[in-house]
């Protein structure tokens, strides 16, 4: 008996040494719109409407702040969706209301591909900036309204508050870094097949092709519902893992043409799904294709 209650102890002590990661979040990272109308008033939720400023005017979410897509993502060096600095996004985050221990809720329009990667660009840019407890209104402005929910024409004043962190860098990766760990890595192209294959490109990206050895798991085909509401977890989890792999401590090089869509997947595997060590390329194909060395296969 004294042996087992010694085994109990040596267990306890154990899991309260286990570090705190996942204790981490105080909400899901998918919210639906239930939630977001409970918890309106709430002074530690901050509602961040990322649609242009005269569609927010038009309506918005009752007590929503707006901070434009542009806020968070810009055209930089030549690439499309590039980080601002580190103290332009800091005042982004700090004009918005947003504290560290805030629970911001990202919300926008859900017409298209472009527009849902926003919401997980603008999630995982928060991320970057050390802001840990954000969710995603599952389905977004367009589900609000479709269920007929309260709309606001009054612009949310925040108040502003001084905001200061270290980024965490570890999250965007370069074309170098890239380049060293073909082989090594699990690379992710995220875009739809003819384009992973090669058949199709965009207009900026001059190469056609995959970056050497990655593979493909698409965004817009497979992980929305019609209504552009995310698919359970369990089916996400079973492509990712199809995919990607099983192994939730692989590191993982997520990537598409510019550095957004590549955001959902990255955003759902870490935040959803558990995996540990995710980054996004995020030059993504449109600086590696320009790279008449960077080996691109079809």
């Amino acid at each position: 008996m004294k042996k087992i209650r010694i085994s109990i102890l040596i267990l306890a002590l154990c899991v309260l040494s286990l570090p705190l990661v996942s204790l981490a979040r105080d909400v899901a990272p998918i919210v639906d719109t239930a939630w977001v109308e409970k918890n309106i008033n709430n002074p530690k939720v901050v509602i961040v409407d990322i649609r242009k400023v005269e569609d927010y005017k038009a309506g918005h979410i009752p007590n929503a702040v707006n901070a434009f897509y542009g806020s968070w993502a810009m055209m930089k060096g030549g690439l499309h969706n590039e980080l601002p600095a580190a103290d332009d996004l800091f005042d982004v985050i700090g004009g918005a209301g947003i504290s560290s221990d805030s629970i911001v809720v990202i919300a926008g329009k859900n017409d298209n591909m472009s527009d849902r990667a926003d919401f997980t660009r603008v999630a995982w840019t928060l991320k970057y900036a050390g802001i840990q407890n954000i969710a995603i209104l599952d389905g977004g402005y367009n589900k609000w309204t479709a269920e007929k929910k309260a709309l606001s024409k009054d612009a949310v004043k925040p108040k502003e508050k001084p905001y200061k962190a270290t980024v965490d860098a570890g999250l965007f990766v370069n074309k170098d870094y890239v380049m060293k760990s073909i082989g090594k890595a699990v690379i992710v192209d995220v875009r739809e097949p003819d384009f992973y294959k090669g058949v199709k490109k965009l207009d900026f990206v001059s190469r056609p092709g995959h970056i050497a050895k990655a593979v493909n798991l698409p965004t817009a085909s497979k992980i929305y519902r019609q209504d552009g509401t995310y698919k359970d977890k369990t089916e996400l989890m079973n492509m990712a893992s199809a995919v990607a792999g099983k192994d939730i401590g692989k590191e993982i090089i997520t990537y598409c043409d510019s550095g957004k869509v590549a955001s959902v997947w990255s955003f759902l595997l870490t935040d959803l799904l558990g995996y540990k060590d995710v980054k996004i390329y995020d030059g993504s194909a449109e600086e590696w294709a320009k790279d008449p060395q960077a080996p691109l296969e079809q």
